[in-house]
Order: C-alpha cells, then sequence, then structure tokens
C-alpha cells in the first residue's frame, strides 16, 4: 500500500477522526464544576430575557464571558432542549443527568471543527525547508499532530471541561491568516474571539502593534524602521471599522439598556484575588512560596507572633482577597504594571523591526506567557496560550523547539492537579507520556539532534520525582490530613521554574535577533 505524500493531505482527515474518536471515549470521564458553569449559562441563556443575562444570581456562577459567548450558550440551549430539557432550568443546580452529559461532552467535540480546520490552515502557512521525504517527518505533519493531539487541550476540554478547543481555533484561525498575509482577516476573528472570551486581552497588544506597523504603515526605510510617510488613513479606518463593529454588535444591546458598567463587573471580578484556588506556575507561585517560607521561619525562630500573622488562605484553596505574611501584598494595579513591562520590550521590537507574521507571532507568544507569569488571579490553563501558538514556530527552528519542549512538558505536566480523581490518573499519566513521547521524537528526528542540555533534560526528568512524591509518597503520610496543599504547592513551584525559564531563553532569543539586525546594518 502506497504512502500518502506529504502535498495531498488525505492523511488529515485520518488524524482529525482519530482525535475525535479519543475524545469520544472521554465523554464519561471525571468533569469539573465548569461543567456546571456552563450548564447555567444555558439555562440563564435560554429562560431569561437579554437584560436579564447578567443580573441572574440564582447559582453561584453567574455569567462572567462577553456577550458572543453569552449568545453561543443561546444557540447551544436550543439544540440541547432536543435532549434534556431539565438541564435549561436554572433552579436545577448541579444537575447531571445522561443526556446533559452527552449533549455538553458533544457540544465540546462538534464545535472543535473550528479547531481542526485552524489547525489544517495553520500547516498550510508553515515553512518546508527543515522538511523530509517522509511524511511522519514532514514540520507540517508534525504541527498537525502537535496541536490536534495536544495533551493540554484534551485533558482541559475533553476531561475538566471547558470549550478551549473552539476558542483557540479562532486564534488559530487568525494567526494563519496573518501568515498567509490576509490581515483584515486575521484582525476580524481576533476581535471576534475578544468577544467571545476577555481572556485574549493578554495578547491584544502583539495584535495592536503589528497591525499598526505592519498594516496600516506600507513601507519601511532600508534599515528597516517605519518610514512615517508611508502611512495608510484608509486601512486604520478599515481596521477600527471591523473593531468598532464587532464591539457595537457585541455590548451594543447591553449599552442600549444601560447595563455595561454590570457586563464589566462580571468579566472583570478582581475581589477574587492575586491567585487562583491552585497557583498556575508563574512568578506570584514562587512569590507566595518565598511569603509563606518566610513566615515558618520567622515563627520558628520566635521572631514573629503566629497569632498576628494573616489566615494562609492562600494555601486552602480559597478563591479570594488575602495579605501575605511578610512579603507587602500585591494589588491588581501592580500586576498590570509588571504585566505592561514584562511583555514591553517585544512590542517593541516588532515596532521598530517586525520581522513580517513570524515576528508577531513571537511576540504573541511572549505577550501570553509574559500576562502568565504576572497577571491577576491567572488559571494553570491559560498555559495553553503560549504553547498552542508556539506549536508553529517549533516546527520551524531549532531553538524555539527546544523552547518548546521545556514549556510544553512542565506546562502540560501543571495541569495535572485539575484531574485528581484516582480513575484520571492513569489516563493523563498515559495521554501526557504519548504526547511528550511525540514531541521529543518527532522534532528530534526533524532538527537531526538532542534539543535539550544534560541541566535541562534533568529538570525535567525531576517531574517523574515530583509526581510520584505527590502521587504516591505524600498521600501515605501523616501530614496528608493537616496540611494538604503541599503537593499543589510543590508541583506548582516546580513547574514556575521551568516556565520562567521558557519565558527568559523566549527574551534572549528576541534579543539575540535584535542584535543580529543591528550588527547586519553596521
Amino acid at each position: 500500500m502506497a504512502t500518502p505524500r506529504a502535498d495531498d493531505w488525505s492523511w488529515f482527515p485520518a488524524l482529525a477522526l482519530g482525535v475525535s474518536f479519543m475524545k469520544c471515549i472521554l465523554i464519561n470521564a471525571y468533569h469539573s464544576t465548569d461543567f456546571e458553569v456552563h450548564r447555567n449559562w444555558l439555562a440563564i441563556t435560554h429562560s431569561f430575557p437579554v437584560s436579564e443575562w447578567y443580573h441572574e444570581n440564582t447559582s453561584e456562577w453567574t455569567l462572567d464571558y462577553p456577550p458572543l459567548f453569552a449568545w453561543f450558550e443561546y444557540g447551544l440551549s436550543h439544540v440541547a432542549q432536543h435532549f434534556d430539557k431539565e438541564m435549561l432550568v436554572v433552579q436545577n443546580l448541579i444537575y447531571t443527568s445522561p443526556a446533559t452529559v452527552l449533549f455538553q461532552r458533544l457540544s465540546v467535540i462538534v464545535t472543535d471543527m473550528v479547531f481542526i480546520y485552524a489547525v489544517k490552515e495553520c500547516c498550510r502557512s508553515v515553512r518546508e525547508e527543515k522538511g523530509s521525504k517522509d511524511l511522519l517527518g514532514h514540520p507540517f505533519f508534525i504541527l498537525a499532530a502537535l496541536l490536534l493531539w495536544n495533551f493540554g487541550l484534551l485533558i482541559v476540554d475533553h476531561i475538566h471541561f471547558q470549550y478551549n478547543g473552539f476558542l483557540f481555533g479562532i486564534l488559530l484561525l487568525s494567526v494563519a491568516r496573518h501568515l498567509q498575509g490576509r490581515h483584515l482577516e486575521g484582525a476580524l476573528l481576533f476581535t471576534v474571539l475578544l468577544n467571545l472570551k476577555h481572556i485574549y486581552l493578554y495578547i491584544s497588544p502583539a495584535y495592536g502593534i503589528f497591525l499598526l506597523r505592519s498594516y496600516c504603515f506600507t513601507e519601511d526605510n532600508t534599515d528597516g524602521s517605519v518610514r512615517w510617510s508611508s502611512f495608510s488613513p484608509v486601512r486604520l479606518v478599515a481596521l477600527g471599522s471591523i473593531v468598532i463593529s464587532v464591539c457595537a454588535l457585541s455590548f451594543g444591546p447591553f449599552i442600549a439598556m444601560g447595563q455595561l458598567p454590570q457586563v464589566l463587573s462580571r468579566l472583570f471580578p478582581f475581589k477574587r484575588g492575586l491567585c487562583h484556588a491552585y497557583w498556575a506556575p508563574n512568578v506570584w507561585a514562587l512569590y507566595n512560596m518565598v511569603d509563606k517560607a518566610l513566615s515558618v521561619l520567622g515563627v520558628r525562630l520566635k521572631l514573629l507572633d503566629v497569632a498576628k500573622l494573616p489566615k494562609a488562605s492562600m494555601t486552602g484553596g480559597l478563591v479570594q482577597e488575602f495579605q501575605h505574611s511578610i512579603l507587602p501584598s500585591v494589588s491588581p494595579s501592580i500586576t498590570l504594571i509588571c504585566t505592561l513591562l514584562s511583555i514591553m520590550p517585544a512590542v517593541l521590537s516588532i515596532w521598530r523591526r517586525p520581522r513580517g507574521a513570524r515576528g508577531f507571532l513571537r511576540c504573541l507568544v511572549i505577550c501570553a506567557l509574559g500576562s502568565f507569569m504576572f497577571g491577576w488571579h491567572v488559571h494553570e490553563k491559560a498555559i495553553l496560550m503560549a504553547i498552542l501558538p508556539f506549536s508553529i514556530l517549533a516546527v520551524e527552528s531549532r531553538e524555539d523547539a527546544g523552547i518548546f519542549l521545556m514549556l510544553t512538558t512542565t506546562g502540560h505536566y501543571s495541569l495535572f492537579p485539575l484531574l485528581f480523581t484516582a480513575a484520571e490518573l492513569p489516563i493523563k499519566v498515559l495521554l501526557m507520556l504519548l504526547f511528550t513521547l511525540y514531541s521529543f521524537t518527532s522534532l528530534k528526528k526533524l532538527f537531526r539532534g538532542s534539543l535539550l542540555n544534560p541541566l535541562e533534560t534533568t529538570y525535567l526528568l525531576g517531574l517523574v520525582a515530583v509526581e510520584i512524591l505527590c502521587e504516591v509518597v505524600y498521600p501515605l503520610s501523616p501530614w496528608q490530613h493537616t496540611l494538604p496543599f503541599v503537593p499543589l504547592l510543590v508541583t506548582s513551584v516546580y513547574c514556575s521554574l521551568g516556565v520562567s525559564y521558557s519565558f527568559i531563553r523566549l527574551y534572549v532569543s528576541l534579543l539575540r535577533q535584535d542584535g543580529t539586525d543591528k550588527h547586519k546594518q553596521l
């Protein structure tokens, strides 16, 4: 039997169907409270007029996504009524009938068609210099596998439960359009995405500066700097019209009803605190750990009175505001400043030397990681916003492939605590092992050699020790009942080191490119 050629794409449907079949197998797996969140949103949008969507609070899981996502839930609710009408009753809290589970799981699988299409468009945009004649070693086949079978997306959407595949599909399609030079389409898709889920504001600086610099200014000087006389007001008006039209369509009805402040209060609930219940592996996890260590040391040395220390809610799984014990407490404004400072060099880089759509993509990944590292109340799942787009660069550059392996392995392992039931333990371990082994072997084959140094390899092997400690050793220890948060703390802090390292390496790579550009001009 003949092997499919790389350029006929006959292999792609098989790859997509394979992962879709895997998703169907996971229909009856554990699901988190996010399952009830989205069921409640189905009920709210189906049972109440638009004017009450952002006021209804029968459940604690109130509607807190932008209006376009509310309309998305409204559309789904009209299909849901044919499965089980009881799921659309707001008072039926924590309703999980078999028909409800089937519908919500299938709704994620079906809307993943957007993601599948976007992956194919991204694969069409990949540079092919490194590709071999063998289909399995071709960059766009490797990219398709890394995206379609992404471990993090599988467990977050199809076990934990969310609609990230649908949303990331729009993001990747937007990126693909920019790589293809179709910038207005890319801008339209991203504006729609922002009005579906506002977490993508994290990467909006990359979009805004890139489109202004590389679309509204049509020419560069010989040294690569902007030619101010090439500014096109027509292009700026076209971009502005797209953004204003989509936002007007999304928020217009609520502005007309005088409900914009209420909608915004739902979208930006700063009372939730610096960290999520499980600390995302970022700078604030390290900051919390240092604060905790200093407070314990101070009490042991009798330098601090334990009765006067703030309650350690940050390690008790509570989503709320808290005060640090020793270090200064962090406010939303501080996290905003830190985030802006962390992404500023990357944003300035694509203004001074755009380097085309791939320069934009690199900036997007850095913006996603910078916001993850320093943002307010960051969810651990937000690491996927950097991992998925970064996959494109990883199959085109040896250096990026090495950083990708560090970031992906660490970031994916940091998602393990999302699935804490015993039944899901072998599933998550097996799926991550398969994805990680494929990532390492395929990229090593593509770039013909090892991509990590011994220290990086040793760090990643340390994840095995962390897993054994958290899943086997600690549950048998006497501290399991008195200090139940320790496994989460260890996982978060250890993974924070790897994510931080990847972020720094990405910046070093960017600055090295800037230095090379300057050297060429001399």
